[in-house]
């Protein structure tokens, strides 16, 4: 009865211990609306993936935002949206590092720098139907 219940005391530690170990994960979603196109997407998850404590990058381009799943234990919002402008985009409230910027294809910058990206005007209304 004592190995028993020695047993089950010990499990109950294993299952507790472990538990206590588990990293918080937080999903963020930060605006990035000069990412836009496919190599701005692969651009920033690539860069984002090599740091320490992000999981998952979900960059919608159409949108101007991007997700990042990470560990609280290894970095922060911050630090996620510092590596961002560093790459060359801007990042919520941060702007983009200005030779990183400086170095994106013409066509993944910003159309007022003489980007090849234009945001699409909305064609005019029709007219009104005659009498």
């Amino acid at each position: 009865m004592k190995k028993l219940l020695f047993l089950f005391l010990l499990s109950a530690g294993f299952v507790f211990f472990t538990q206590a170990q588990t990293k918080p994960v937080v999903a963020v979603t930060i605006k990035t609306p000069n990412a836009l196109c496919e190599s701005c997407k692969t651009r920033i998850t690539d860069y984002l993936k090599r740091y320490d404590g992000i999981l998952d990058v979900q960059v919608n381009f159409r949108k101007g935002e991007t997700k990042v799943k990470y560990v609280t234990d290894r970095t922060d919002i911050e630090q996620i949206k510092t590596a961002i402008a560093n790459c060359g985009y801007d990042a919520d409230d941060v702007a983009a590092e200005p030779d990183a910027y400086n170095r994106l294809p013409k066509t993944c910058k910003k159309f007022e720098d003489g980007g090849g990206h234009p945001k699409p005007k909305m064609p005019p209304p029709p007219p009104p139907a005659g009498n």
